[in-house]
């Protein structure tokens, strides 16, 4: 009698188990290995803005202010600095230092100059992807050497809107 209820837990575990493991390989075959190349429109929010230094942020982006960028993503399905940097009257100059961009999760490390000030802009973005779509969030922190640091969170979301343009009429990274 103790033999049969083993079995039975067993044979109870063991769908469990497998049912457990179909949701799993369902949800890793929604999830891309890397975007799909092409035209992509991103729009972002700013959700927080805070001085680190006590002093007016160096930024003209208030709480609530949105922009939106368009840019390629090249066939290497990464997206290019520009999705990331803050668009002033002249966009920060951004490079990326670290990125992921695999299976449904994006993230990316960036070092920015903006002009007029000396000293570093941070952005770290950190999101998902969908075949034609990603979205997530931007972490900004600065480290200027005058006054107006800050940190800001925006929240991002962007959509493939065709093929990518020719390079001539993208917006310099």
């Amino acid at each position: 009698m103790g033999m049969l209820k083993l079995s039975c837990a067993a044979v109870v575990a063991l769908a469990l188990a497998a049912c457990g493991g179909e949701q799993k390989a369902e949800v890793a075959e929604k999830a891309p290995a890397k975007m799909t190349p092409g035209q992509y429109e991103l729009t972002s929010e700013v959700t927080q803005l805070a001085s680190t230094d006590n002093t007016t942020p160096a930024t003209p982006l208030k709480v609530g202010d949105k922009q939106t960028v368009s840019a390629c993503v090249p066939e290497n399905g990464k997206p290019r600095p520009e999705f990331f940097a803050e668009m002033g009257q002249s966009p920060d100059k951004c490079e990326i230092k670290n990125d992921y961009v695999r299976n449904g999760r994006l993230s990316a490390q960036l070092s920015c100059k903006r002009e007029g000030q000396r000293g570093d802009v941070m952005p770290a973005m950190m999101g998902s992807f969908e075949a034609d779509s990603f979205e997530g969030e931007i972490t900004t922190m600065t480290y200027f050497i005058a006054e107006g640091d800050y940190r800001m969170t925006r929240k991002v979301s962007a959509k493939r809107v065709g093929d990518c343009l020719p390079a001539s009429t993208e917006k310099a990274t």
